[in-house]
């Protein structure tokens, strides 16, 4: 089954296990969004009604697309304005074209188990890596001063030399 979907001012054509290049959606990579305004759906040469429809997606990546230039140039009047551009994108795979009740259950219940074992594992990690933090930079600190102190005893240069007189015949 495949949809004609409309986001960020453009329209897509989707099916499941696609991977799609849209304009900035708010979340994170790992977030499931919802992709609620359907123009039209179908299932080979078949047009369904798109009522009630949702495409379900997941967030891959938040990225940003090629830099384009924009040059203006006014002739014989040496106007030049030179600039830059890069549009910020979400890279999405389709999950599903379906029902709103198929696809709410899934969006609810991934974030939940997924959200609770990641605050458990940021928080386990964060009280190991405390210690570690106190003693590196302890270690880190003592070369930094010996390095700048060598550093600085050569970064000063003695006094070129000035050339003697030249005698005069």
């Amino acid at each position: 089954m495949f949809a004609i979907v409309r986001t960020g001012g453009k329209q897509y054509r989707v099916a499941a296990g696609d991977k799609i290049a849209v304009e900035k959606i708010d979340g994170e990579a790992g977030d499931t969004v919802s992709l609620g305004d359907i123009l039209l759906a179908g299932d080979g040469g078949d047009v369904k009604s798109a009522d009630g429809l949702v495409v379900s997606a997941e967030i891959i990546a938040q990225t940003r697309g090629e830099k384009v230039i924009v040059f203006k140039k006014r002739r014989r009047h040496n106007y030049r304005r030179r600039n830059g551009h890069r549009q910020s994108l979400t890279l999405l795979r389709i999950l599903a074209v379906g029902d709103a009740k198929k696809a709410a259950p899934k969006k609810e219940a991934a974030p939940k188990a997924e959200a609770a074992p990641t605050a458990e594992a940021k928080a386990a990690p964060a009280k190991e890596a405390a210690p570690a933090k106190e003693a590196a930079p302890k270690k880190a600190a003592a070369p930094k001063t010996e390095a700048a102190a060598e550093k600085a005893a050569p970064a000063k240069k003695p006094a070129a030399k000035k050339a003697a007189p030249k005698k005069e015949a």
